[in-house]
């Protein structure tokens, strides 16, 4: 060190010194020679002391400002379909994070002026700001008023995220304390991102992101500036501007805003003036969803809060907290197509039947009708129609509420219509007509069958009017769609679709209680025996009947659960439908069929990825060991192995829906053949008739769909399956034709393919099949051994020779009762051959 700098320290510890001890010197004198000295000095220390004492107070139990660090903003599950494009969110608060580059720039100017123009060179606190709140809060303090905050940004942040919106002078000192601790820990732009991402703006939102989409229907990228400046003007009070009725106190403020973004240079004058001649443009609704999944969404739901939890108490990944991405099997046209056909299949049953009656009833005496409708969350999309509530209803003249509080005059009402009742109307000329929402219901399913992911599903006309799920959650009884277990179960046990079976009538006693029970078909008729194929063609319930007996129905009862239709007693009964089941199940049953007898689960959900976007659930959990290489190793590629269990013989399940292709050929399922796809299924017809249904579908697709009432009761005597419930199935596919594919299923190892007369069921060597549906030659599958065998052509020698002999007796007959007594020109022109 040179001597220069040694002699400039040693000064300057010397004058620090003598001043040290002249200034205690002069404190000591004054402090002997002066009271109001002494009374000064000593209420100062007391003051300091005072000061340190309350900063320890308020700070030991603050919480810690470095978990903000880590700290992640509660945010929604998000939901996605099979395409990836986002269908849905389940949200209590809308919330969205951005990071801090995704925030417009202006958009930030417009915060920093409204709220914090000094933020990016304060410690945290803003002493002007505080000064003013201080004297602000003097002057209110017997008013009752609330004092304006005078807070900066950093303290906001303090108090939304660490504190909570206790309105007291310790919680300021508190919020002080936790700023500058967070100007420690976080940068300026950390602050921001968190404010602009966790700030309420109202209308449940939090976040610039959740205001824009709330307010104006938009991203923050796409707002423009007067936009920005009114979401700048939320944080002071977001449920007073946000309302229709303050649109001038808005306005005001906005403006206000924008000046504010002037003065700073922030903005130009001529870009001021611009966007406050703006109007506030603030949406009352924003765009629906781009698919109505409700039921779908709903099945999703369930399955999430039961993996996941609901709230942040329940974990880090709950459903209205851990920001989850949800990639479902949802497919967007699917579930347009199903929901419309279904709709369109129920408002056909209704067809004039007129209005069924109110969807609800409120108490309309009380005056606030609006608030209990709103909270109803009744709702209805379809076409232009909306749900509303009858205020006055007197002879033919009546008056309808919405939500929103408006009225509107109700065209013809109903006679029974009365005040109170909740109903569905359509807007005419000036005023609204009911909108009949049919009282017969009914539930559509569809299935990939490889994978047993759900691709579409509607439960009901509407699920904003009822969210049972009736695909999922309605037991009924299946009917006749359950035949094609029992036939496969005589499969199983020796029998063929060539084999003979009688269709007359079977009667068993059931014990001295119950006594004789004899079955009989649709309609009585019946008689003769007829091949297995006809008979499901047909939907013979004696037919199924004997199967079920011949094998045995508690094999026939085994089939059914290891299918996943349902349990039940060993009863005949059970065979032709009794039993209760859902749309779901029977399904998931015809897609193991197409599936060669595999049975998938089925899901709704293909994974689920947290907000890091790590994937910490998935349905498919086959491994794939060689699926991740960094690059290829020459050998084959990867495959997975098949998935499902192995519920039935792929050769059963083949021949089964081989059968089945034939109701849509030329069975009780006919009116889909002119779809030209190899669509094979089933129709059912419950007692009552109280559900009609149909199941089928491809190799790739199996859809379900039924139609009845909640409380069941007869449909009316004409309803079957295949007048009532496969039009629906038809609209369906009508309306997805080109995701339908014309591929044929595929036998699977072991099936041999025979040409038989398709009503004797006997084997055929001459002749080919045909692409008429009613030729007489046509293929069968059989299992190896069991196809009709080769002596048949022996059989039908023997016909041909008893036709000849007979032929021949009448010849000898007539011979013998003619005149001149020689024989008939028929036995001579037989004669050789015989």
């Amino acid at each position: 060190m040179n001597k220069a700098l040694t002699f400039d320290l040693d000064y300057i510890r010397a004058r620090l010194q003598g001043d040290s001890l002249a200034s205690l010197a002069w404190f000591r004198e004054n402090w002997r020679q002066q009271r109001l000295f002494r009374w000064g000095a000593a209420a100062l220390g007391a003051f300091v002391l005072l000061l340190i004492a309350s900063w320890f107070l308020l700070a030991r139990g603050l919480p810690d400002a470095e978990g903000l660090v880590d700290y992640e903003t509660p945010l929604p599950t998000v939901v996605r379909g099979i395409d990836g494009e986002i269908v849905h969110s389940y949200a209590r608060e809308r919330r969205v994070q951005l990071q801090y580059a995704d925030f417009p720039e202006q958009l930030i100017e417009a915060y920093l002026a409204a709220e914090d123009k000094t933020f990016f060179t304060h410690g945290g606190v803003d002493l002007t700001g505080t000064a003013g709140a201080v004297v602000d809060y003097v002057s209110k303090l017997s008013s009752g008023e609330r004092a304006v905050g005078g807070s900066t940004i950093t303290q906001q942040v303090a108090k939304n995220l660490l504190l909570g919106d206790e309105y007291s002078v310790t919680r300021k000192l508190k919020e002080m304390i936790l700023a500058t601790r967070i100007e420690s820990v976080l940068t300026k732009q950390e602050i921001l991102e968190l404010y602009l991402n966790e700030i309420p703006l109202g209308r449940r939102s939090f976040g610039v992101q959740a205001a824009a989409q709330a307010y104006f229907d938009k991203d923050v990228a796409d707002l423009e500036l007067h936009e920005m400046a009114f979401l700048a003007i939320l944080p002071k009070a977001p449920e007073r501007y946000g309302r229709a009725r303050n649109a001038e106190l808005a306005m005001d403020r906005r403006n206000f805003v924008l000046s504010q973004m002037e003065n700073n240079g922030f903005i130009s004058a001529q870009e001021m003036r611009a966007a406050q001649d703006q109007p506030l443009g603030l949406v009352t609704q924003r765009s629906l969803p781009s698919v109505d999944a409700g039921y779908f969404l709903e099945e999703v739901r369930r399955q999430l809060l039961t993996d996941f939890g609901e709230t942040a108490d329940d974990g880090p990944n709950s459903v209205y907290a851990g920001g989850l991405w949800v990639r479902t099997s949802l497919d967007p046209a699917l579930q347009t197509a199903a929901r419309d056909a279904l709709r369109n299949g129920l408002n056909s049953y209704h067809g004039s039947r007129g209005w069924a009656g109110p969807i609800a009833t409120i108490d309309v005496s009380q005056g606030n009708w609006a608030s209990q409708l709103q909270s109803s969350f009744l709702g209805i999309r379809y076409e232009d129609w909306r749900i509303g509530v009858v205020t006055k209803s007197s002879g033919s003249s009546a008056t309808i509420g919405f939500a929103s509080g408006d009225e509107a005059p109700l065209v013809s009402p109903p006679p029974a219509l009365k005040a109170g009742d909740v109903v569905a109307v359509r807007p005419t000329g000036s005023g609204f007509r009911i909108g009949v929402v049919p009282e017969v219901s009914g539930g559509f399913l569809a299935q990939s069958v490889q994978t047993g992911r759900m691709l579409a599903m509607q439960g009901g006309f509407d699920f904003r009017l009822s969210d049972f799920n009736r695909a999922t959650q309605a037991e009924r009884q299946p009917g006749s769609t359950i035949k094609p277990f029992v036939y496969a179960t005589g499969l199983d046990n020796g029998m063929t679709p060539a084999s003979e079976v009688p269709d007359q009538t079977f009667c068993y006693y059931q014990g001295s209680n119950l006594g004789e029970k004899c079955f009989r078909n649709f309609g009585g008729e019946g008689g003769g025996v007829h091949t297995m194929r006809w008979g499901l063609e047909q939907s013979r319930n004696l037919m199924t009947i004997h199967i079920a007996m011949e094998a045995g129905m508690e094999q026939v009862n085994n089939t059914f659960e290891r299918l996943g239709i349902g349990s039940y007693e060993p009863y005949p009964a059970f065979a032709l439908g009794a039993g209760d089941t859902t749309v779901q199940k029977m399904v998931n049953a015809y897609a193991a069929l197409a599936n060669h007898g595999r049975l998938n689960k089925p899901t709704v959900i293909d994974y689920v990825q947290n907000r890091r976007g790590e994937v910490i659930w998935r349905a498919d959990n086959r491994r794939c060991d060689r699926c991740n290489m960094s690059e290829w190793d020459g050998q084959p590629m990867p495959r997975f192995g098949l998935k499902g269990e192995e519920a039935m013989d792929a050769r059963t399940a083949f021949q089964t829906v081989h059968m089945l292709e034939g109701v849509v050929t030329r069975g009780t399922a006919t009116r889909l053949r002119d779809l030209n796809l190899p669509l094979f299924g089933k129709t059912g017809t419950t007692s009552g008739p109280t559900n009609a249904w149909f199941v089928g579908g491809t190799p790739e697709i199996v859809a379900g769909v039924y139609v009845g009432h909640d409380q069941p009761r007869n449909l009316g005597g004409w309803v079957q399956g295949g007048n009532t419930a496969a039009p629906i199935f038809k609209e369906f596919v009508q309306k997805t034709r080109e995701r339908w594919s014309d591929q044929p299923a595929v036998a699977p190892a072991g099936i041999r393919m025979v040409r038989i007369d398709r009503k004797s069921g006997k084997r055929v060597f001459d002749g080919d099949p045909s692409d008429d549906p009613q030729a007489t030659v046509i293929w069968e599958a059989f299992k190896p051994h069991t196809e009709p065998p080769r002596e048949t052509r022996q059989d039908q020698i023997a016909e041909l020779r008893e036709e000849l002999l007979a032929l021949i007796r009448r010849g000898t007959d007539a011979n013998l009762s003619s005149s001149d007594g020689q024989p008939s020109d028929f036995v001579e022109e037989q004669g050789g051959i015989y």
